[in-house]
C-alpha cells in the first residue's frame, strides 16, 4: 500500500469539505431567501444543546481512537489497531443509545427552563436519535483516520451532506405555511436523514475494504485495559469540547437576551441571531475547509511521527500547516471584507455586513486556532487547547455580554467579542507549539510573503471593482482576478514553491522535476 502523507489526507478532505461547504453555502442561501432568518435562528438556538449532548456521547473517543490506531500502524501492529477499534465501537454505541434517550425524555423541561422560546421543543425531540447515529459513525471516522485513509470520511460525509440539503430544505419549505417552528422542526429533520446516510455509507466502506493479515502476531489487549488508554487520552479532549459546546450553548441564550436589552423585540433578535450564524459566520467558516481538514490530518501523521522521536519532522509538518493556513486565510478575509456587502446582501442579512467586515478582521485567528489545536492534539498536549479557550473565553464572554446589549454595537460587539477570543486562543496554542516543538517562528514566511500578495489583491480590487460595479453578481470575476494575483505574487516571491505544488495529489504528478 502506497504510504499516505498528511498533505495527502489533507486534500481528500480539503476536495470533500470543499464540496460539502459549496452544498452548505446553497444550503444557507436556500434558507436564508425562502424560509427566513427566524427560522434558522431557531435552529440554531438547539443545535449547540445537541453537540453538547454529542460531546457527552462520543467523550473524546474517535480523536483518541484516532491517535492510538496510528501509531499502533506505525509499529505495524493490525491486531492492536482492531482491538482499539472494536472496544470504541461498543462503547460508542452503548453511550449514544442512553444519551440519546436520557435527551428525548428531558427535553420538555429543557426547552422550557433554557429557553424563552417553547417552539423548540419539536427539534429537540427530532434531534436525539442523530445522536445515536452520530456516536457510531465517529468510531468508524476514527479507525479510517488512524489508518490514515480519509477516504471513507470524505465519501461519507459528502453523502451525508447532500441528503441534509436535499430533505432539509424541502422539508422545510413544505412545512413553512404550518409556521416558523414547522419549518425550523424541517431543518432538524433533514439534519437526522443525513446523518442516517452517512452512518451507512462508511459502514458499507469498512464491510468492503480489503483484509489484510498482519505482517507480525500480536495479543489484542484487553478490552478494559483498550478503554482505560483511550478514556486518559480523550478526557482532556472531552473537557475541552464541553467547554466549548457549552460556550455555544451559552451564547445561542445569551446574544438574543442581550440584543432584547439593546432595545429588540424577541422576534426580532431570534432573526437577527439566525443572520450572525446563518450569514456572517457561515462566510467566515467557509474557508476553515481547509484548515479543517489540515487539522484532522495533523493528529495521526504527527502522532506517528512524534511515536518514532522523528521531531525534525513533527517541526517541518507544523511549520508547513501554520505557512498554509496563513497563505490560504489571508486572501479568504481579504474578500470578506472587501466584497461584505453584496455577500450580505446575497443572504437577504444586509444588517450583518459591518458585522462580517470585523469578524473577517480577526478571521485568520480562527483558521490559526483550528490548525494549532490539531498540532497540539498530535503531539499528545491535548490539555493546552482546552487551557487556552478557557483563558479566551474569560475575556470573550464579558465583551460579549456587554458590548451586545448596547444600542451602539448590538451584533457588532458579538463579533469583537468573538475576535477577542479568536486572537487570544491562537495566540497561546502557537507559543505552546514553539516551545513543544522548537519550531522556527519565520516571519518572512509567515507574515512578509502573504501581507504583500493580500496588498496586491486589494489594490486589484480597488482598480479593477469600478469596472464591474454594473451587476451585483460581477463581483465573483473580481473574486478570480484578484486570487489570481495574489497566488501569482507569493509564487513569485517564493511563498510557493514547487515543492509545495508537486506534494498536491493528482496535480504533483503533472509538474516536471
Amino acid at each position: 500500500m502506497t504510504k499516505r502523507t498528511f498533505v495527502y489526507g489533507a486534500v481528500i478532505l480539503l476536495t470533500a469539505n470543499f464540496l460539502n461547504r459549496v452544498l452548505g453555502f446553497i444550503y444557507q442561501y436556500l434558507i436564508m431567501t425562502h424560509i427566513g432568518g427566524e427560522a434558522f435562528g431557531l435552529f440554531n438556538m438547539v443545535f449547540p444543546m445537541y453537540m453538547l449532548a454529542l460531546v457527552f456521547t462520543t467523550a473524546g473517543i474517535p480523536l483518541a481512537v484516532s491517535k492510538m490506531i496510528s501509531e499502533a500502524m506505525s509499529l505495524n501492529n493490525t491486531v492492536r489497531a482492531q482491538s482499539i477499534f472494536r472496544t470504541a465501537l461498543v462503547f460508542l454505541t452503548g453511550s449514544g443509545a442512553v444519551i440519546s434517550l436520557l435527551l428525548f425524555l428531558v427535553s420538555p423541561y429543557l426547552a422550557e427552563r433554557l429557553f424563552p422560546d417553547p417552539r423548540v421543543l419539536r427539534l429537540f425531540l427530532i434531534c436525539t436519535p442523530a445522536i445515536f447515529v452520530v456516536s457510531i459513525s465517529s468510531a468508524f471516522r476514527g479507525y479510517f483516520q488512524g489508518m490514515q485513509n480519509m477516504l471513507p470520511t470524505a465519501i461519507s460525509q459528502i453523502c451525508e451532506q447532500l441528503v441534509r440539503v436535499s430533505v432539509g430544505f424541502m422539508t422545510a419549505y413544505t412545512l413553512l405555511p404550518r409556521g416558523i417552528e414547522w419549518a425550523a422542526a424541517g431543518l432538524a429533520l433533514g439534519m437526522l436523514a443525513g446523518e442516517i446516510v452517512g452512518l451507512c455509507v462508511i459502514i458499507l466502506q469498512y464491510m468492503l475494504q480489503k483484509r489484510k493479515k498482519p505482517s507480525q502476531v500480536n495479543e489484542a489487549e484487553h478490552a478494559l485495559q483498550t478503554m482505560r488508554e483511550l478514556f486518559h487520552l480523550a478526557y482532556p479532549v472531552t473537557i475541552g469540547r464541553l467547554f466549548s459546546t457549552g460556550l455555544s450553548s451559552l451564547d445561542a441564550m445569551l446574544i438574543p437576551q442581550r440584543l432584547q436589552v439593546a432595545g429588540y423585540t424577541a422576534r426580532e433578535a431570534t432573526t437577527l441571531f439566525g443572520q450572525l450564524g446563518g450569514a456572517a459566520f457561515t462566510l467566515l467558516n467557509f474557508p476553515s475547509v481547509f484548515t479543517f481538514a489540515l487539522a484532522t490530518s495533523l493528529v495521526p501523521a504527527i502522532s506517528e511521527a512524534a511515536a518514532r522521536k522523528q521531531m525534525q519532522i513533527v517541526k517541518l509538518r507544523s511549520a508547513q500547516a501554520i505557512r498554509m493556513t496563513i497563505f490560504i486565510g489571508v486572501p479568504s478575509l481579504i474578500i470578506l471584507f472587501f466584497f461584505a456587502d453584496p455577500f450580505s446582501a446575497f443572504f437577504k442579512s444586509k444588517n450583518t455586513s459591518n458585522v462580517l467586515r470585523l469578524l473577517a478582521l480577526g478571521g485568520i485567528f480562527s483558521y490559526l486556532q483550528q490548525t494549532s489545536t490539531g498540532i497540539l492534539q498530535g503531539l499528545g498536549k491535548v490539555q493546552l487547547p482546552v487551557l487556552n479557550s478557557i483563558i479566551a473565553a474569560g475575556i470573550r464572554i464579558p465583551i460579549l455580554f456587554t458590548l451586545t446589549a448596547s444600542p451602539l454595537w448590538g451584533l457588532k460587539g458579538t463579533a469583537l467579542a468573538y475576535v477577542c477570543g479568536y486572537f487570544i486562543s491562537s495566540s497561546l496554542n502557537l507559543a505552546a507549539i514553539v516551545r513543544y516543538t522548537g519550531m522556527p517562528v519565520n516571519l518572512r514566511e509567515f507574515l512578509l510573503q502573504p501581507l504583500i500578495g493580500g496588498i496586491g489583491m486589494m489594490l486589484t480590487f480597488r482598480l479593477v471593482h469600478p469596472f464591474f460595479a454594473f451587476h451585483p453578481l460581477a463581483f465573483f470575476p473580481e473574486i478570480i482576478l484578484g486570487a489570481g494575483v495574489y497566488f501569482v505574487i507569493i509564487f513569485l516571491n517564493g511563498g510557493i514553491n514547487r515543492d509545495d505544488l508537486r506534494r498536491i495529489p493528482w496535480l504533483g504528478k503533472f509538474l516536471p522535476r
